[in-house]
């Protein structure tokens, strides 16, 4: 397996869906993508059933990250908010991800409890204090091979001058990649491929006007990750909905959208694995 360093060293840009929960980090492996991105917008909804508005704790958020991990061969992105406070805060929220195992988290510039980058109503920390908070998270990273994102929220809170101006600044501190989000249109993507120098992040949202670029779209635009922070999100809870109307409509589970056979989703749990290790060692009888 190469390690998120190796992938991003190659040709290619690298493409992570993100997956809302353990199961979809098996699918996303399944389907031959190299890397996953554990979204905050996922784990808040597959884990309380609400909007990304900062509920989840860091705790909650490392949780899901080891699950994660434990599930997949492949390299996790993983949404570390605002770091969860103060200096000693991101440290340990550092220290918390290198423990769970992922390969990359990206901290953003919101005032806490933060929001999903699509949202309105988006509040900034001072862009200085915020590259102080980067600092600390390298350092707090050591020689761990843990990639630093630094996210700024500026671009729908303020406009793209800031994006780009504190993505700069956030490049100067020390961190792996920047990530200007919030993005929606292709003339966003433009500008902030234009404006920001060194290796950086897009995230794609379903629905908008940059969603209709391709990977391939944003190579040329010199991106090195690109995020699908919902789409495996929206594409299941579209599919439950329509399986639910069909039973409600029919009384019976075979009519509606296509499904898994059981048979599928017990290879996709790997059953196989485990009926062997219960086989060999489950005890004689």
């Amino acid at each position: 397996m190469a390690t998120l360093r190796e992938l991003l060293a190659g040709p290619d840009i690298v493409s992570a869906p993100g997956a809302p929960d353990s199961i979809t980090a098996r699918l996303v492996q399944a389907a031959g993508f190299p890397a996953i991105y554990m979204t905050g917008f996922g784990a808040t909804a597959s884990r309380l059933g609400t909007p990304d508005i900062g509920l989840l704790t860091q705790t909650e958020m490392t949780e899901h990250a080891r699950n994660m991990v434990r599930a997949v061969d492949i390299p996790i992105v993983a949404d570390a908010d605002t770091g969860y406070g103060g200096p000693s805060n991101i440290a340990r929220t550092i220290a918390e991800y290198r423990q769970a195992g992922v390969a990359a988290v990206h901290l953003e510039d919101q005032v806490a409890p933060k929001r999903c980058g699509q949202l309105a109503g988006i509040r900034l920390t001072d862009a200085e204090e915020s590259a102080d908070r980067l600092r600390c998270a390298v350092e707090a990273r050591g020689d761990a091979d843990l990639l630093i994102i630094a996210r700024t929220d500026a671009l729908p809170a303020v406009g793209p001058d800031e994006a780009l101006r504190r993505a700069a600044l956030y490049a100067e501190a020390g961190v792996d990649l920047v990530f200007v989000d919030g993005i929606k249109t292709i003339a966003e993507v433009e500008t902030v491929a234009a404006g920001v120098t060194g290796p950086k992040v897009v995230s794609l949202v379903d629905g908008t006007e940059a969603a209709r670029l391709t990977a391939k779209d944003l190579q040329g635009l010199g991106f090195d990750l690109v995020l699908y922070a919902v789409t495996t999100l929206f594409a299941a809870t579209r599919a439950a909905a329509d399986a639910l109307a069909s039973l409600a409509a029919t009384g019976s589970p075979e009519q509606g959208p296509a499904k898994h056979t059981y048979a599928e989703y017990s290879d996709l749990v790997d059953l196989a694995h485990h009926q062997d290790l219960d086989h060999r060692f489950g005890g004689r009888s």
